[in-house]
């Protein structure tokens, strides 16, 4: 049985992974029921996946940031306490990561490999030119967006489907939380 792999991303509503400027960390738009949502998606046994970057942002935030600070929400504790591939070429040895393991070579090749191996589901927070090209290859079962009500056309960082091949969703669940912030799971094929 091949395991379900799942691109999770947050998203402005123009399609920007992050902003510069006075934006806060979830776009200020964070609330309870976001928070305990994604406490509960990090709940279940699940083997994350990241690449180089992703891993090297997580980790420079996790390290300058407090119990106490919102990058430590009790979801991305759990996340990091997950099992975790790390897919690189330029990173080595060990990590600041409880279970990640780095793999070295083609993310597509490894990822189909995990796929096929993996008792677990696969998630990816991020990520983005990994999960584009992983896309691209039909490894990816569902395309979470957390789509936060705000428009960053000045200050956004991270354009999310920037080069990603066409693609048709077909939306498979949705939901809103704190009444204003929607998550949408679209299961993605690419577009003949």
């Amino acid at each position: 049985m091949t395991a379900t792999y799942t691109f999770d991303v947050f998203s402005s509503l123009d399609g920007f992974g992050a902003a510069s400027g006075n934006w806060t960390g979830y776009w200020g738009k964070q609330g309870p029921e976001l928070l305990e949502h994604r406490l509960a998606l990090y709940d279940q046994k699940q083997r994350m996946v990241f690449g180089a970057n992703t891993y090297r942002a997580f980790a420079r935030m996790l390290a300058s940031s407090t119990e106490e600070s919102e990058v430590r929400d009790p979801w991305v504790t759990r996340m990091r306490s997950l099992p975790a591939t790390v897919v690189s070429t330029t990173l080595q040895g060990s990590l600041d990561w409880p279970d990640a393991t780095v793999v070295s070579g083609d993310a597509v090749d490894i990822v189909a490999r995990l796929k096929a191996e993996s008792e677990v589901p696969l998630r990816s927070h991020g990520s983005l030119s990994l999960n584009r090209a992983l896309m691209a290859a039909g490894l990816v079962d569902r395309v979470q967006v957390t789509l936060f009500p705000v428009i960053t056309g000045q200050t956004g960082l991270d354009p999310i489907f920037q080069g990603a091949a066409d693609f048709d969703l077909e939306l498979i669940e949705s939901r809103t939380l704190d009444g204003h912030t929607q998550e949408l799971i679209y299961r993605p094929t690419p577009h003949a």
